[in-house]
Protein backbone atom coordinates (compact mmCIF):
# COMPACT_ATOMS: atom_id res chain seq x y z
CA UNK A 1 0.00 0.00 0.00
CA UNK A 2 1.06 3.40 -0.91
CA UNK A 3 1.63 5.78 1.57
CA UNK A 4 0.75 9.41 0.96
CA UNK A 5 3.29 11.89 2.75
CA UNK A 6 1.23 14.64 4.38
CA UNK A 7 2.59 18.12 5.60
CA UNK A 8 2.61 19.12 9.25
CA UNK A 9 0.53 22.23 10.51
CA UNK A 10 3.86 24.01 10.69
CA UNK A 11 4.44 23.43 7.17
CA UNK A 12 1.24 24.16 5.62
CA UNK A 13 1.53 27.67 7.81
CA UNK A 14 4.85 28.31 6.36
CA UNK A 15 3.72 27.80 2.63
CA UNK A 16 0.85 29.32 2.87
CA UNK A 17 2.65 32.56 4.27
CA UNK A 18 5.18 32.48 1.57
CA UNK A 19 2.45 31.95 -0.98
CA UNK A 20 0.54 35.02 0.05
CA UNK A 21 4.20 37.43 -0.13
CA UNK A 22 4.47 36.23 -3.37
CA UNK A 23 0.79 37.16 -3.88
CA UNK A 24 1.21 40.36 -2.63
CA UNK A 25 4.79 40.85 -4.57
CA UNK A 26 3.41 40.20 -7.36
CA UNK A 27 0.20 42.67 -6.86
CA UNK A 28 3.14 45.44 -5.79
CA UNK A 29 5.33 45.29 -8.69
CA UNK A 30 1.61 45.43 -11.01
CA UNK A 31 0.59 48.34 -9.09
CA UNK A 32 4.65 50.15 -9.44
CA UNK A 33 4.04 48.95 -13.65
CA UNK A 34 1.16 50.91 -13.25
CA UNK A 35 1.92 54.02 -11.50
CA UNK A 36 5.05 54.21 -13.54
CA UNK A 37 3.05 53.82 -16.76
CA UNK A 38 0.89 56.94 -15.97
CA UNK A 39 3.96 59.44 -14.50
CA UNK A 40 6.80 58.09 -17.15
CA UNK A 41 8.53 61.43 -18.49
CA UNK A 42 6.07 62.97 -21.41
CA UNK A 43 2.78 60.45 -20.79
CA UNK A 44 0.90 63.24 -19.98
CA UNK A 45 2.11 65.62 -22.87
CA UNK A 46 1.95 63.03 -25.42
CA UNK A 47 -2.15 62.66 -24.02
CA UNK A 48 -4.93 63.73 -26.05
CA UNK A 49 -5.39 67.38 -27.07
CA UNK A 50 -1.30 67.92 -27.67
CA UNK A 51 -1.81 67.75 -31.38
CA UNK A 52 -2.66 71.43 -31.33
CA UNK A 53 0.75 71.83 -29.11
CA UNK A 54 2.95 69.95 -31.77
CA UNK A 55 0.63 72.34 -34.82
CA UNK A 56 1.45 75.18 -32.79
CA UNK A 57 5.32 74.41 -32.16
CA UNK A 58 5.59 73.10 -36.09
CA UNK A 59 3.85 76.45 -37.60
CA UNK A 60 6.52 78.05 -35.53
CA UNK A 61 9.29 76.32 -36.79
CA UNK A 62 7.88 76.41 -40.81
CA UNK A 63 7.91 80.34 -40.53
CA UNK A 64 11.26 80.43 -39.38
CA UNK A 65 12.59 78.34 -41.67
CA UNK A 66 10.90 79.82 -44.33
CA UNK A 67 12.34 83.02 -43.39
CA UNK A 68 16.06 81.87 -42.99
CA UNK A 69 15.46 80.16 -47.17
CA UNK A 70 13.94 83.92 -48.06
CA UNK A 71 17.12 85.58 -46.67
CA UNK A 72 19.90 82.88 -48.20
CA UNK A 73 17.63 83.54 -51.50
CA UNK A 74 17.89 86.93 -51.38
CA UNK A 75 20.69 88.63 -49.33
CA UNK A 76 20.88 92.55 -48.22
CA UNK A 77 23.49 93.61 -45.86
CA UNK A 78 21.93 92.49 -42.95
CA UNK A 79 20.75 88.75 -44.04
CA UNK A 80 23.58 87.64 -42.26
CA UNK A 81 22.15 88.72 -38.85
CA UNK A 82 18.80 87.59 -39.48
CA UNK A 83 19.78 84.29 -40.01
CA UNK A 84 22.29 83.96 -36.99
CA UNK A 85 19.11 85.26 -34.89
CA UNK A 86 16.79 83.15 -36.11
CA UNK A 87 18.88 79.50 -36.04
CA UNK A 88 18.73 80.36 -32.25
CA UNK A 89 15.15 80.65 -32.60
CA UNK A 90 14.75 77.48 -34.24
CA UNK A 91 17.18 75.88 -32.26
CA UNK A 92 14.59 77.07 -29.57
CA UNK A 93 11.65 75.65 -30.79
CA UNK A 94 13.18 72.55 -31.46
CA UNK A 95 13.89 72.10 -27.68
CA UNK A 96 10.23 72.91 -26.93
CA UNK A 97 8.70 70.55 -29.28
CA UNK A 98 10.90 67.69 -27.48
CA UNK A 99 9.89 68.86 -23.96
CA UNK A 100 6.25 68.76 -25.08
CA UNK A 101 6.65 65.58 -26.70
CA UNK A 102 5.83 66.70 -30.46
CA UNK A 103 8.67 65.56 -33.04
CA UNK A 104 11.54 67.62 -33.06
CA UNK A 105 12.56 69.20 -35.93
CA UNK A 106 8.85 68.96 -37.52
CA UNK A 107 7.79 71.60 -39.47
CA UNK A 108 4.24 72.71 -40.90
CA UNK A 109 4.25 73.77 -44.57
CA UNK A 110 2.81 77.45 -45.26
CA UNK A 111 -0.80 77.76 -45.59
CA UNK A 112 -2.37 76.94 -49.00
CA UNK A 113 0.04 74.03 -48.73
CA UNK A 114 2.23 73.69 -52.07
CA UNK A 115 0.50 75.47 -54.49
CA UNK A 116 0.63 78.80 -52.56
CA UNK A 117 3.30 81.36 -54.34
CA UNK A 118 6.17 81.53 -52.23
CA UNK A 119 6.49 84.71 -49.79
CA UNK A 120 7.87 87.92 -50.97
CA UNK A 121 11.75 88.63 -50.07
CA UNK A 122 11.56 89.34 -46.13
CA UNK A 123 13.73 91.63 -46.62
CA UNK A 124 11.31 93.25 -48.58
CA UNK A 125 7.74 93.66 -47.03
CA UNK A 126 5.07 93.09 -49.84
CA UNK A 127 2.56 95.87 -50.27
CA UNK A 128 -0.88 95.70 -50.62
CA UNK A 129 -2.67 97.33 -53.63
CA UNK A 130 -4.53 99.25 -51.17
CA UNK A 131 -2.96 99.90 -47.68
CA UNK A 132 -5.21 99.12 -44.66
CA UNK A 133 -6.52 102.15 -42.81
CA UNK A 134 -6.23 102.24 -39.22
CA UNK A 135 -8.72 100.25 -37.54
CA UNK A 136 -9.11 97.79 -40.51
CA UNK A 137 -9.07 94.34 -40.21
CA UNK A 138 -5.90 92.37 -41.97
CA UNK A 139 -4.25 89.47 -42.38
CA UNK A 140 -8.18 87.77 -42.41
CA UNK A 141 -8.37 83.94 -41.90
CA UNK A 142 -4.41 83.94 -40.76
CA UNK A 143 -3.55 81.63 -38.00
CA UNK A 144 -1.69 83.28 -35.22
CA UNK A 145 1.90 81.46 -33.60
CA UNK A 146 5.03 82.65 -32.30
CA UNK A 147 8.18 83.55 -33.81
CA UNK A 148 10.02 82.24 -30.78
CA UNK A 149 11.91 85.80 -30.31
CA UNK A 150 12.45 87.00 -27.08
CA UNK A 151 12.08 91.04 -25.71
CA UNK A 152 9.44 93.12 -25.19
CA UNK A 153 5.92 92.14 -26.69
CA UNK A 154 6.62 92.81 -30.60
CA UNK A 155 5.52 91.48 -33.65
CA UNK A 156 7.05 90.85 -37.31
CA UNK A 157 6.12 90.80 -40.48
CA UNK A 158 6.24 90.46 -44.25
CA UNK A 159 3.31 92.94 -45.19
CA UNK A 160 3.40 95.42 -42.93
CA UNK A 161 6.58 98.29 -42.65
CA UNK A 162 8.56 98.05 -39.53
CA UNK A 163 6.73 100.81 -36.75
CA UNK A 164 3.19 99.54 -37.50
CA UNK A 165 1.21 99.04 -34.69
CA UNK A 166 -1.57 95.92 -34.91
CA UNK A 167 -3.93 94.69 -32.20
CA UNK A 168 -4.48 90.74 -32.26
CA UNK A 169 -7.20 89.33 -30.46
CA UNK A 170 -7.46 85.62 -29.84
CA UNK A 171 -11.53 84.80 -30.31
CA UNK A 172 -11.02 81.86 -27.94
CA UNK A 173 -10.24 83.75 -24.85
CA UNK A 174 -11.12 87.07 -25.64
CA UNK A 175 -7.77 88.14 -24.89
CA UNK A 176 -6.24 91.24 -27.07
CA UNK A 177 -2.53 92.40 -27.54
CA UNK A 178 -1.24 95.48 -29.18
CA UNK A 179 2.23 95.28 -30.60
CA UNK A 180 4.56 97.47 -32.71
CA UNK A 181 6.08 95.59 -35.67
CA UNK A 182 9.72 95.66 -34.76
CA UNK A 183 11.09 93.20 -37.60
CA UNK A 184 10.17 90.93 -41.24
CA UNK A 185 9.37 87.28 -41.37
CA UNK A 186 7.81 85.22 -43.90
CA UNK A 187 4.07 85.74 -42.51
CA UNK A 188 1.51 88.16 -42.30
CA UNK A 189 1.69 88.95 -38.43
CA UNK A 190 3.79 86.77 -35.98
CA UNK A 191 4.19 87.89 -32.03
CA UNK A 192 7.36 86.89 -30.37
CA UNK A 193 7.40 84.77 -26.93
CA UNK A 194 6.36 87.94 -24.84
CA UNK A 195 2.90 88.83 -26.81
CA UNK A 196 2.00 85.26 -27.75
CA UNK A 197 2.24 84.26 -23.77
CA UNK A 198 -0.31 87.85 -23.67
CA UNK A 199 -2.43 86.07 -25.78
CA UNK A 200 -2.75 82.35 -26.43
CA UNK A 201 -4.53 79.50 -24.06
CA UNK A 202 -2.72 77.67 -21.71
CA UNK A 203 -0.45 74.97 -22.99
CA UNK A 204 -1.63 76.34 -26.90
CA UNK A 205 1.47 77.54 -29.18
CA UNK A 206 -1.37 78.14 -32.21
CA UNK A 207 -3.92 80.90 -32.16
CA UNK A 208 -6.70 79.18 -34.85
CA UNK A 209 -8.95 82.24 -34.61
CA UNK A 210 -7.43 85.11 -34.73
CA UNK A 211 -8.81 89.31 -35.34
CA UNK A 212 -5.65 91.36 -36.65
CA UNK A 213 -6.50 94.86 -36.42
CA UNK A 214 -4.09 97.65 -38.06
CA UNK A 215 -3.87 100.40 -35.27
CA UNK A 216 -3.17 104.27 -35.40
Amino acid sequence: MSRRRTLGTKKKLALLAGAAAVAGGGAFVAANASNAAQTAPGAQTRAAGDSTVCLGLATALGNNLRFIDGQRADPDAQSEARIANREAVVAEIERKQEASGCTAGESAPAPGSAASPQSPPASQPAQTSQPAQAGEQVCTGSTVTLSGEGGAPAASSNQFPLGTTLRVTNLDNDKSTTVTVDSVSGSCALLNDAAFEEVREDGKFLIRRALIEKVG
